[in-house]
C-alpha cells in the first residue's frame, strides 16, 4: 500500500522529525554518490528528498511517482520534473539511466518483482539503482509516525537475496537513521551524534534504513513505453506455396 504524497510532503518538508530523516538519508547517499555530472538520474516512488544535490550537475533528473501514490510538482521554484507513472511502467527509454533511486517504492509495491524488472529495465550500461528501505531490525520500521513504519520491511539479507534473484548484482550498502523516529527536544539535538555513531558501530547499532546499491547483470529487455512492433509475414517458402 502507498502513502499518499500529500502524507510524504508533509512528513519531510513539514515536519521537524522529516526533516532531519531527509538530511540524514541524504547524506549516507551523497557519501556514497557524490555527484552525477552529465548523468541521467531518475528516482521512483518519493525519492525527490533525495534528488535535489543533482539538480545542478546531471544531464537529466526525473522523478517518477506511482499512481496510487500521486503526485506533485517539483522542484518547488523550478521547472517541474516529476510525472506520475504506472508503478510497473515508466515513461522512460530502456538503456537510458544512469543512477535510480527508489524510495518508499519497493516496500509498499504490490507487485515488487515486476518493480523491479521495470528497475533493470530502464538502468543503463554502467547504471546503478540504490534502493533505500526500511530496516526490518530498525526502530522506524516499528513507527507508524513515519513513512518508513508503513510497508514491507527487509533486512540486509533479504534485499539482497531479492535484488540477486531479478538480475542485480549487490555491491555496496549502508545503514542511515540511527536516532530513535521520536521529535522529543533531546533526541532531535542529539540526532546528528547518533547518526556519526551508528557509522562507527553499525554492528551493534541498527540503522532505520538499509540503503544498497546494485548493478545489473544482464542486458534488459525493451518494455516500457516501447511496444514491438509486428513483424510483417515472409514471403511464403517454395515447398510451402500451394501448387
Amino acid at each position: 500500500m502507498h502513502l499518499d504524497v500529500q502524507d510524504l510532503r508533509e512528513f519531510y518538508y513539514r515536519r521537524a522529525l522529516g526533516r532531519a530523516a531527509q538530511a540524514a538519508v541524504r547524506g549516507r547517499l551523497t557519501a556514497l554518490w557524490p555527484e552525477a555530472k552529465g548523468r541521467t538520474v531518475a528516482g521512483f516512488g518519493f525519492a525527490v528528498p533525495l534528488l535535489r544535490p543533482y539538480l545542478g550537475e546531471a544531464r537529466r533528473v526525473v522523478a517518477l511517482m506511482p499512481g496510487p501514490q500521486g503526485v506533485m510538482s517539483w522542484p518547488a521554484g523550478m521547472p517541474n520534473v516529476s510525472v506520475l507513472c504506472e508503478e510497473t511502467l515508466w515513461p522512460l527509454e530502456t538503456g537510458h539511466v544512469d543512477r535510480l533511486i527508489v524510495m518508499h517504492g519497493l516496500e509498499t509495491s504490490e507487485r515488487p518483482a515486476a518493480l523491479l524488472e521495470e528497475a533493470r529495465r530502464v538502468l543503463g550500461p554502467g547504471g546503478r539503482a540504490m534502493f533505500i528501505v526500511p530496516n526490518r531490525a530498525g526502530l522506524w520500521s516499528r513507527s507508524d509516525a513515519t513513512p518508513f513504519g508503513y510497508g514491507r520491511p527487509y533486512s540486509l539479507g533479504q534485499l539482497e537475496a531479492l535484488l540477486t534473484a531479478h538480475d542485480f548484482v549487490p555491491e555496496r550498502h549502508a545503514a542511515a537513521l540511527f536516532q530513535p523516529p521520536t521529535a522529543r527536544r533531546f533526541w532531535m539535538k542529539s540526532g546528528p551524534m547518533w547518526e556519526r555513531l551508528g557509522r562507527r558501530m553499525h554492528t551493534v547499532l541498527a540503522g532505520g534504513v538499509l540503503l544498497v546499491e546494485a548493478a545489473t547483470r544482464a542486458p534488459a529487455r525493451p518494455g516500457g513505453l516501447r511496444e514491438r512492433a509486428p513483424q510483417r509475414a515472409g514471403a511464403l517458402a517454395p515447398e510451402a506455396r500451394p501448387a
